[in-house]
């Protein structure tokens, strides 16, 4: 598997093989951690100084909105572009946070608190507000908008 370094002086961090993400600790601190993407990427996680972490790259919380809106601009690029859209540049900006389920009235849940993920689309280019009301409906359908919407299983195996 390849090796690749991660922001400079960080050592190496164990490949990865296609289709599959590694994580693991780096030994720096409590949190840090080395993130091979199959075989190709490596990427930095930690958590933010005002909970223990030395702040070397995004929280995991982070990863998934990048994922979000990573999917999402992916998604509305691809329709405008099988649509012969005018559609110029897409930007998506998201924050997520938590809210106690007694507040949300179209939740189900109705006890602890829910995960809120607020997605902010901006569209530019010659769109008509058709064309704009339709890429917002597909933003709905971005694959990984409609993993988190969905039941997720997630099967954990100790190896060792």
């Amino acid at each position: 598997m390849p090796m690749g370094e991660i922001g400079g002086d960080t050592g190496p961090v164990a490949g990865a093989a296609e289709g599959e993400v590694v994580v693991e600790e780096t030994g720096e601190n409590f949190y840090s951690q080395t993130i091979s993407v199959g075989g190709r990427h490596s990427l930095r996680a930690d958590e933010p100084r005002t909970v223990g972490g030395t702040d070397t790259g995004p929280a995991p919380y982070d990863y998934l909105l990048a994922a979000l809106g990573a999917c999402t601009s992916m998604t509305l690029r691809l329709y405008a572009e099988r649509k012969d859209l005018k559609l110029d540049h897409v930007r998506v900006t998201l924050t997520h946070g938590k809210i106690h389920a007694e507040d949300c009235a179209e939740c189900e849940t109705k006890e602890g608190l829910l995960d809120v993920i607020t997605r902010h689309i901006h569209l530019e280019g010659d769109l008509k507000p058709q064309e704009r009301a339709r890429l917002l409906e597909i933003a709905e359908k971005c694959p990984v908008h409609r993993t988190l919407k969905s039941e997720i299983r997630i099967e954990t195996r100790l190896t060792a």
